[in-house]
Parts: C-alpha cells; sequence; structure tokens
C-alpha cells in the first residue's frame, strides 16, 4: 500500500522559510515523477513544483519560481520543498503526489496523495 505523509508546515512571518517534507512509504519514490501542489479555501488545488527523479529535472510555477525548490533524498525515500522568502498568499493546504499518466500541472495527472500540511504566512 502506497503512503504519502507530509510534514513541516507551520505559521510563518511574511519573509520566513519553510521546508515541507513527503515520505513514502510502499514505493520507491525515486522511480516516481513526483509533484506538491497546494490549496487554499475556496478555490482550486493548484500545481507548485515537480520532480523527475529519474531526469533530475524540475518544474515550477510562475508563483514559486525562484522561491521554492522541490528536491528528493533516496536513501530515506523522502521528497522536499524548500519555501523562502514567503509570502501571505502562499497560504494553504500543501499535498505531495505521486504523477501517473498526463501533464504534471493538472491534479487529475496524480494517483496517490499524501494528507496535506498546512502552510500559515502571516503579514
Amino acid at each position: 500500500q502506497v503512503q504519502l505523509v507530509e510534514s513541516g508546515g507551520g505559521l510563518v512571518q511574511a519573509g520566513g522559510s519553510l521546508r515541507l517534507s513527503c515520505a513514502g512509504s510502499g514505493r520507491t519514490l525515486s522511480n516516481d515523477f513526483m509533484g506538491w501542489f497546494r490549496q487554499a479555501p475556496g478555490k482550486e488545488r493548484e500545481f507548485v513544483a515537480a520532480i523527475s527523479w529519474i531526469y533530475g529535472t524540475t518544474y515550477y510555477a510562475d508563483s514559486a519560481k525562484g522561491r521554492f525548490f522541490i528536491s528528493g533524498d533516496n536513501a530515506k525515500n523522502t521528497l522536499y520543498l524548500q519555501m523562502n522568502s514567503l509570502k501571505p498568499e502562499d497560504t494553504a493546504a500543501y499535498y505531495c503526489a505521486i504523477k501517473g499518466s498526463g501533464s504534471y500541472l493538472y491534479p487529475s495527472s496524480y494517483n496517490y496523495w499524501g494528507q496535506g500540511t498546512q502552510v500559515t504566512v502571516s503579514s
């Protein structure tokens, strides 16, 4: 059974940093294409960042470029999202997911999801 467990969320002031973790079990994450999404109250889930561990390529939403960095640790079977220069508009629940088929931009392309971790950025 594949499980993804996010952690690392919390309350931070604008300009601060957080590192989110996504620990996997039941599957070797380094064989996968994975993504981070976020969802604010009343809004649709949106793409933040993605990584192909096999090819070492990363992808970012425009809102994340230059501030967020996605990476993985094979030994720990864990995906990370380093978030710097946080803004109040980054406030959302953040989810990691394993992609199936389709574009990495869309939640419908992902087969497995974690339960999410809340990030709140105060102004």
